[in-house]
């Protein structure tokens, strides 16, 4: 079953195998924690294949360590591991190429293995990640919990993921590799840091333009240590008229390649919003750009265009692949808006569309990245009750804000943000809200 043999307990020869576990050691995913660009491949290859369960991991010789398993919460680096043998996890490693299984029950390769019970397999699929040199260093699986037929697109497309998985790896491995033959770390990393701000603030409105009968505030909250483009933005303008638009997405991942998408994302949607009023329509032609321009990051996006009214805002909202965005109603009771789309930059046919949105005197609107509800603590600080800050916690301080403006609102949510992770912050996070301005009380006689 396996080019190079098998070792004494039965596993494949190659697992040990000196070259690969120095290329495994290489790509610094050994006990690494989770990672935004990495969940996000997991999650695209469990929603095209329709299974619950998605996996990246990187396999050793005696064990297998986790970097992306979405569908369950980071409990530490030595919970996010397991003995090598106890999962499928090493079968494209053995076989250096695609492990596809129907029925793990029946089919003889696996049958009796001991991880069809704890990890309810039914049916698997996986595919290896290999180093710049073709060493296969781990894989990326999708877990069925029934036995079925896997159709040729879905292998293709998590082929595909693979293959983005392991050219994120291969390009750290590229990037650390001429750090240390320049020798000029430190300085190329101040360097990079200064590019990366003066690039980051290049792509984010320097200041917000007063809309007429609300106000608004927007705060951008980078992830702690990082010294490369985000792919967070936000945008607030004016589209037509009485009509405006706000608008705010996340570009998988970072870097040069992000940054790239957010300026056709920023300037296509201000380009459009003008022309057609349905959000919808305008994330749809962006979504043409993206696959016309081959962008190389797909996007989520929320937008929303608004006017003025006598009796507050009203307009209409679209997600594309996004987070519902969330109104504080002026009473403090929160409330999600928003019918779930399809990201961009991936499929022809988008699923988008409007939901209509009212926003009373002193109501609020917040749009807002995954940072702000996928908020892990520092691993190396206290552990709090919960190991993630999620869209109920979000929900909750949105509503213990009741009462205060667009601004303060913020603030606050970054406050308790920054109260949560320690300071710490594992993904950058864009905030924008809007709040139509509240009634003035009548003077007293």
């Amino acid at each position: 079953m396996y080019p190079d043999g098998v070792r004494a307990d039965g596993l494949p020869a190659v697992l040990s195998d000196p070259a690969r576990l120095a290329a495994l050691a290489a790509s610094g995913q050994i006990g690494s924690g989770p990672e935004q660009v990495f969940d996000d491949l997991a999650r695209l290859a469990a929603s095209v294949t329709g299974c619950a369960i998605a996996a990246i991991t990187f396999v050793g010789d005696t064990h297998t360590y986790w970097k992306s398993v979405p569908h369950l919460p980071f409990g530490g680096f030595e919970q996010w591991q397991n003995a090598v043998g106890d999962s499928f996890c090493y079968y494209p490693v053995g076989v250096n190429g695609p492990f596809i299984v129907e029925d793990a029950a029946e089919d003889p390769r696996t049958a009796g293995h001991p991880a069809i019970g704890p990890w309810g397999v039914g049916a698997w699929a996986g595919f290896p990640i290999h180093s710049p040199d073709g060493l296969p260093i781990g894989s990326m699986c999708v877990i069925d919990e029934r036995p079925r037929s896997w159709k040729a697109e879905d292998l293709d497309t998590l082929a595909l993921l693979t293959r983005a998985v392991s050219n994120e790896v291969n390009h750290r491995v590229s990037l650390e590799t001429t750090r240390v033959a320049l020798q000029v770390a430190q300085d190329a990393l101040a360097e990079s840091a200064e590019l990366a701000r003066s690039l980051q603030e290049s792509l984010l409105p320097p200041v917000l333009r007063p809309v007429p009968g609300v106000d608004s505030a927007a705060r951008y909250l980078p992830a702690s240590g990082g010294a490369a483009v985000m792919g967070d933005f936000y945008d607030l303008f004016q589209a037509r008229g009485q009509w405006w638009t706000a608008v705010l997405g996340d570009v998988c991942g970072k870097g040069t390649e992000a940054a790239k998408v957010t300026a056709l994302a920023r300037y296509t949607v201000r380009a459009d919003a003008g022309e057609h009023l349905s959000p919808a329509v305008v994330l749809d032609r962006l979504n043409t750009a993206m696959l016309t321009q081959n962008a190389p990051r797909f996007l989520t996006a929320v937008q929303a265009t608004f006017r003025t009214t006598e009796a507050g805002v009203a307009g209409r909202l679209c997600l594309a692949g996004h987070l519902p965005a969330l109104v504080r109603r002026a009473d403090g009771r929160v409330q999600q808006v928003g019918k779930t789309g399809t990201l961009l930059g991936v499929f022809a046919d988008a699923r988008l569309s409007d939901v209509r949105f009212r926003l009373g005197p002193g109501d609020l609107l917040l749009l807002y990245t995954d940072g702000a509800c996928e908020a892990r603590p520092d691993p190396a600080g206290p552990s709090p009750r919960k190991p993630i800050f999620d869209e109920d916690d979000l929900a909750r301080a949105l509503g213990d804000s009741h009462g205060l403006d667009a601004g303060a609102t913020i603030e606050h949510i970054a406050a308790v943000l920054a109260e949560y992770h320690g300071g710490f912050a594992s993904d950058d996070t864009a905030l924008l809200a809007i709040r139509a301005r509240p009634r003035r009380s009548p003077p007293h006689p």
